[in-house]
Parts: structure tokens; C-alpha cells; sequence
């Protein structure tokens, strides 16, 4: 079974997974979203004898590395070096079976972006623009959007970056910040004039349209939907150089201080990456209409490789675009997001350390929990489970039920398979239907469903031998045993072929046992993989359980973190001023009187001649209202229609600047002064009573 689109059979297949920045190492969230599905993908066209070239790399520019460099004392060069290497070695052990895995600070990309640039430049494909962008006075010093923090105006989190929202996932510019401040010196960055190119992305929105929306309805449904939403939305231009001292410089006069704007450059190493490992033979991987090109990325590269590399590619002209980008949501751990900053993770190289010769368990239980359609967690009572329970207790034991019996009857020797009763003939059905079914899965990226599939066949091995009970026939009807082990023994077989995307490192075990030397997925779905006087070795674990020790080990690690991570939040809040002193009591009658209500803003506008004034239309769920409130130093009037707010409704009205306010919106005021609203923590409709 092989992939055909609408116009044939592909010839070969370019798979890319999304770079990793080098400034930390590689976590499970990173395994889970992208990695470990990747892998299984290439593993499995190369066991259908496909052609691939799979292509990893390290993302060595970028604000991300010089924020590293800075807490370390050290250059970007020196941060990038360390993990590059780092994260290199975790991908070789744990089985990643890249073609190349380069650096975006090789000669060669550089060269190879530098020329993609500049053939876009000739060709008159860029704008430029002198814009206003953020400049730290104190440190001299433009800022790029990492180095820019402030409150996002999607859903308020208050430690938005300048380019992107980690936590709502909205892409931003630095401009939309809400409070913006330097992440270097910390005070307030000034607007000053700048000249950058940029790739006017609204010129591709028809081809992109028509490109994704009508030819690729098949994309996962959240890759699909974000990207209607920013088609939806109407492109903007985007800048693809940037004011920084750390990347590729701009190759053109007129540029100096700038280099390529990250997202320009690192899509690139894609390209760079095959150029370096093929030399003049990459462009049939990236220019051959006959070629398919498949992203693996997690949701927050949605938009850049769906949107932004694509126009890219679409404006050079003679590359082919990906046929599918199947992104992944989120790994959570222990019901939290994992937090590279706050050391909330697990690491794929201390993992190794902790759990030698393991890598295929976590492989399992990542694919096992695979967030392919929504957010997913990751805990280690549950990694300890799907060990000791599914792989040990359901695949494990089949296989060494099977061989054990094999060496204890026939001598290791596959026994001859004698006439098929019922039973046999519907098992040897069911066997040939998995190649497929599990085939199809992981061609249309459900690579969580393939692996249960995965784990029924083995079901149906433990199943057949045990109603089947060869031990007890051994003496009676030897014939019977001989066939039952023979067909066990066939499944095993189907197992160690099928389970190799997958858990490559047990499936090579399992293949040393039964002697199987060369396998291909066109063998897996019969019942003469084993021929019959075949020699099986002795039986080994192909998995052990993990015991309460283990576990608790890492969950003690965890903690440990957690209460590192409170004590430091404790340490910030004593270093912050002050909040203002408890005003005095009031009696409970006196608050009865007070009527407070659920409210949400309907419109709004900014009042004339005034800093601080919102005039707003709130509808209270007993009338729409005017209300005038100070916020306009804090929230635009687009943005806070929709919010949802407490309203004081029987204040007095007063006249503020020619308008009468009937109320007031109750604001939360730290202590620095900024406001933030108040709202209940589910979605109450209008007119709900607050007491």
C-alpha cells in the first residue's frame, strides 16, 4: 500500500521537522508533537520501500539564543554549540533515524538563505518600509520581539511576547503589547524609525486561499482552521529582517545592523540542510513535482509554515509547496504546561540517564498520548501503567509465551502447521487485515489509533494462544500444538515487522529472536514469514516493569521543582511595592445595598480630549447603559468589546466630560497602578448577581 494523490503515485518523499531553538535541550512536549509522529512516518514508508529524506536541524538564531547567552555570561555562538550538541545526541538516542541533522550556522545555509533572499530582492518581491518600532533608550539598542514583554490584548496574560502569545497562541506584533517593557533593561522602549524589508503576504492571500482552503480540505482540522482564520482575518505584510547583531546578515546595501528575521531564515535550513548532505542532487527533493513534501510541526509553527514559508517558496518560483502539515497541540505534564523556563519538564537526555535502554516505553506511551486533536497530559503513574500493563503484560508476554514454548516443545525449531480449524482460519483473517489498517493510520497522520491497532494484534496473539492452551494438547494431540505454536509464532512475526516505526528498538530485539534478518511491510499480514524447521532463539524481556520506586523518583524531582518555582514566585511578590492598606469596616447592611452584576461591554469609544476616558455601552442584562470608566491608559476601545465585567449599577449617575455614567466597572489595581478587569471565572450571562 502506498500514498497516491489525485495524479498518481509519489516517487519520494521529503519530511521536515520543525528546528528546535538551540538555547535549551529537548523535552517530551517537543517528542510528542513533532518527533516521535515524524519518525514513525519515515520509518514506515521506508519499510514500504519508499524513497525519503528526513530532515532535522538545529535553529541557531533568533532572540531566543542571545536571551540565553545574556543569563550565561556568554556569546550566542557558545549557547548554540552546547546544545546543538545536546539536543543532537538525544535524537541519535533515541533512535531518530534522520537523513541530516545540521545547524542553521553552517557556511552552508548561510549561503543558502542568503541567495534566497537576494533572489527575492531582484525579482522586486519585497517592500520596504521605514517603520516605528521599539527602542530601548538605556540600552541603545532597537528591540526584537522576544525582548519585548507585555500584556497580550487576545487574552491577557501579562507575559505576552512581542511576536507571539504563548498562552492563547496569537500571533502579535510588538505594537499590539499592551504595557509593553524591555526584557533587557526593563523600562519602557520608545517608538523610533527603522527601514526593513518585508514580504507582502495580502499578494499571496488569493493564491493561499485557493491553495489551502480548496485543494487541501484534508489537512487535520486545527491546521485547517487556524489557517482560515488568518486567511479570514486579511494578510499583512511581514517583515523579514530585523535590527539585531546575532544572525544572518542582510545581503544587500543599505542593511547594515540587520540580519534575516528568524522566521526567514529557519524554514530555509530545510533546504540548506539537504544542499549540504546532497549537494547538486537536492532539487529533486525540493523541486520535482513528483516529490511530497510533509511538515511536522506543533501549533504554534502552524501559521509560518502554512502561511509564511509557503509564500516564500510561492514567490521564488521553483519550489514545490508541502502536500500536508499534520501539527500537533500540546504536551501538558502533571496537569501543567511544561515550562522550559521554569524547569517544568522532562528532559529527553535526563530521561535516558534515568531510564536506560527505555527509549522504546517512551516512545509508547508519548505516541500512546499523542495530542493530535487537542491538548493531552503526560504523568508518570500513567507512563508506569501503559509499561507495566500493556507493554509488558499484553506484547511483551506474548511474545515470550510463544518462544518459550516454542524452545520447550519443538526445540526452538518453528513447528509445521497442520490442518486449520475455525479458530485458525478466522485468527489468519484477522492477522491479514493489519498491514493495512495500520497503514492507513499512519498515512493519514492517526498515529495514536495505528499504535492501538498495533497493540490489538498482540491482543489477538495472547487471546488465540490461550484459548487455544498448546500446553494442554502437547500430549494428546500433538499435531494441534504444533499448529497453534506455528500460527503464535506467525503473529510474532507480523509483530516484529509492524511494531518497528514504533518501537524500533524492541522490534530489533524481537527480530534477533525469531532469526528475521530482512523485513519489509509487504511481508507483514501472512503466515509464512516463518518458514516451518526455522530456528527461533531463546526467549529474552523484551520489556520490564517499572516499579513504584521509579516513578516516585521522578515525581519527587517534579515537586522539588514546584517548590522551587513557589518560593521564587513568594520571593518576587515580598520584592514588589506594597499594596495600598485595608480601608475600614463597613457594616453588612451597607454592602447589601450595593447592587453588583454581571455586565458585558457592547461598544465602545474613546471619549474626546482625554487620556483616560472609555465611554461604554454595557449591557447589564436589565438594560444597556452608559458607562464612562478610566481605562483608556490600559485597554483600547476595540479591544474590550465582548469583555465581560462586574458592574457597580447603583452608583449614582455622574457627568463626566459632558456624558452621564450610570455605574461603574469594578478594575483590579495592582500595585504599580494598572488595571485589569473583573470578571467570574466561567462564562455567566449578562444580569447575574454578584454577592
Amino acid at each position: 500500500m502506498t500514498y497516491t494523490d489525485k495524479d498518481g503515485k509519489f516517487k519520494r518523499y521529503t519530511v521536515t521537522t520543525a528546528l528546535p531553538y538551540a538555547n535549551g535541550p529537548i523535552h517530551i512536549g517537543h517528542m510528542a508533537g513533532v518527533y516521535v509522529p515524524a519518525d514513525i512516518y519515515c520509518r514506515y514508508l521506508r519499510l514500504q520501500g519508499e524513497q525519503v529524506f528526513f530532515i532535522g536541524g538545529s535553529d541557531e538564531h533568533g532572540v531566543p539564543v542571545t536571551i540565553r547567552a545574556k543569563k550565561e555570561g556568554c556569546t550566542p555562538q557558545d549557547v548554540v554549540d552546547r546544545y546543538h550538541g545536546i539536543i543532537k545526541k538525544s535524537f541519535e538516542d533515541f533512535g531518530m533515524t534522520y537523513d541530516i541533522y545540521s545547524r542553521t550556522t553552517s557556511e552552508t545555509h548561510r549561503q543558502t538563505a542568503s541567495d534566497f533572499f537576494v533572489k527575492l530582492f531582484n525579482d522586486g518581491k519585497f517592500i520596504e518600509q521605514t517603520t516605528q518600532q521599539y527602542y530601548d533608550e538605556a540600552e541603545h539598542t532597537f528591540l526584537a520581539d522576544r525582548y519585548i514583554v507585555g500584556t497580550c490584548p487576545v487574552c491577557g496574560n501579562e507575559h505576552a511576547y512581542g511576536d507571539q502569545c504563548e498562552k492563547c497562541g496569537s500571533s502579535l506584533n510588538a505594537t499590539d503589547l499592551i504595557n509593553p517593557k524591555s526584557a533587557l533593561s526593563g523600562n519602557a522602549p520608545v517608538l523610533k524609525e527603522t527601514k526593513h524589508w518585508f514580504l507582502p503576504l495580502n499578494e499571496y492571500e488569493s493564491f493561499l486561499k485557493d491553495w489551502i482552503l480548496e485543494n487541501h480540505k484534508e489537512w487535520k482540522t486545527n491546521v485547517y482552521g487556524q489557517c482560515k482564520s488568518w486567511l479570514d482575518n486579511g494578510l499583512q505584510p511581514r517583515a523579514v529582517t530585523r535590527d539585531l547583531d546575532w544572525g544572518i546578515k542582510v545581503p544587500v546595501a543599505g542593511a547594515e545592523g540587520k540580519v534575516l528575521y528568524v522566521w526567514f531564515d529557519a524554514p530555509i535550513g530545510y533546504i540548506s540542510n539537504t544542499i549540504e548532505k546532497l549537494g547538486d542532487k537536492w532539487r529533486q527533493w525540493w523541486q520535482d513535482k513528483d516529490t511530497k513534501l510533509v511538515h511536522f510541526i506543533g501549533k504554534d509553527n502552524i501559521v509560518f509554515h502554512c502561511i509564511v514559508f509557503p509564500a516564500m517558496l510561492k514567490a521564488h518560483g521553483d519550489f514545490i509547496l508541502p502536500e500536508n502539515v499534520p501539527a500537533n497541540e500540546f504536551l501538558n505534564l502533571e496537569g501543567n504546561k511544561i515550562s522550559t523556563s521554569r524547569n517544568w519538564a522532562v528532559w529527553l537526555h535526563e530521561y535516558m540517564e534515568d531510564f536506560p535502554d527505555k527509549q522504546d516505553v517512551l516512545r509508547y506511551v508519548l505516541c500512546a498520548n499523542a495530542p493530535e486533536t487537542k491538548d493531552n497530559d503526560f504523568t508518570w503513574k500513567d507512563f508506569q501503567t501503559r509499561n507495566n500493563s500493556e507493554l509488558v503484560a499484553i506484547l511483551g508476554n506474548f511474545i515470550n509465551r510463544t518462544v518459550v514454548l516454542t524452545h520447550k516443545y519443538f526445540e526452538g525449531k518453528v513447528p509445521a502447521c497442520y490442518e486449520l480449524n475455525d479458530v485458525d482460519k478466522k485468527a489468519i483473517e484477522e492477522i491479514a487485515t493489519y498491514p493495512e489498517k495500520i497503514g492507513t493510520l499512519i498515512e493519514t497522520y492517526k498515529f495514536r489509533d495505528a499504535l492501538f491497532e498495533l497493540m490489538n494484534l498482540a491482543r489477538l496473539g495472547n487471546k488465540y494462544l490461550t484459548e487455544n492452551e498448546p500446553w494442554k494438547t502437547v500430549k494428546t494431540d500433538a499435531r494441534r500444538t504444533s499448529t497453534v505454536l506455528n500460527v503464535s509464532l506467525q503473529i510474532c512475526a507480523n509483530l516484529a515487522v509492524l511494531c518497528e516505526p514504533f518501537l524500533p528498538f524492541s522490534a530489533k530485539k524481537l527480530q534477533n529472536m525469531l532469526n528475521l534478518s530482512v523485513c519489509s511491510w509487504t511481508q507483514a499480514g501472512g503466515v509464512n514469514i516463518l518458514e516451518t524447521n526455522h530456528t527461533v532463539n531463546k526467549a529474552e524481556l523484551l520489556f520490564e516493569r517499572i516499579e513504584d520506586e521509579a516513578v516516585q523518583k521522578q515525581i519527587d524531582k517534579l515537586q522539588d521543582t514546584k517548590n522551587k518555582n513557589k518560593a521564587q514566585v513568594l520571593q518576587q511578590l515580598s520584592d514588589t511595592p506594597t499594596q495600598k492598606p485595608q480601608k475600614a469596616n463597613i457594616s453588612y447592611d451597607l454592602f447589601e445595598q450595593m447592587d453588583i452584576r454581571t455586565g458585558v461591554i457592547v461598544s465602545a469609544e474613546k471619549v474626546a480630549k482625554t487620556k483616560k476616558l472609555l465611554k461604554l455601552t454595557v449591557d447589564t442584562g436589565i438594560d444597556r447603559r452608559t458607562i464612562v470608566s478610566g481605562i483608556a491608559e490600559y485597554y483600547s476601545a476595540e479591544e474590550v468589546v465582548g469583555k465581560r465585567v462586574a458592574v457597580l449599577m447603583n452608583l449614582e449617575p455622574k457627568q463626566l466630560k459632558g456624558i452621564e455614567s450610570n455605574g461603574m466597572i469594578l478594575m483590579a489595581e495592582n500595585a504599580e497602578g494598572e488595571l485589569s478587569f473583573v470578571s467570574t471565572q466561567k462564562e455567566f450571562g449578562a444580569g447575574c448577581e454578584i454577592r
